[in-house]
């Protein structure tokens, strides 16, 4: 198993330990896809790459390193760009099936 692979299962298990958010399973970012989170009157674009992510010229391993960047405090960057549904809404939308 590679350490992206690795460090992407911790994370996921992270979030659903404390029932917060959880990624939408459904969502993959394919490379080249862009991103655009507007914060504080700036609007913010990131571009997704295979190894990665880039923003304003420079390249992240992970959203979350961008939206720290961004905002200056932690802020999870799948949160922070709107990939996540709060793990109540996701419940209450299986519940519904």
């Amino acid at each position: 198993m590679s350490r992206a692979l690795r460090r992407r299962l911790q994370s996921l298990v992270g979030a659903s330990e404390k029932g917060t958010t959880v990624v939408d399973p459904s969502l993959v970012l394919k490379a080249g896809t862009t991103l655009v989170r507007q914060w504080r009157g700036h609007t913010h674009t990131v571009l997704v790459h295979q190894d990665g992510f880039e923003h304003e010229g420079q390249r992240y391993r992970s959203l979350t390193a961008i939206a720290e960047r961004i905002t200056e405090v932690h802020w999870s960057g799948p949160r922070f760009f709107g990939l996540t549904k709060r793990a109540r809404a996701l419940a209450g939308a299986k519940a519904g099936r």
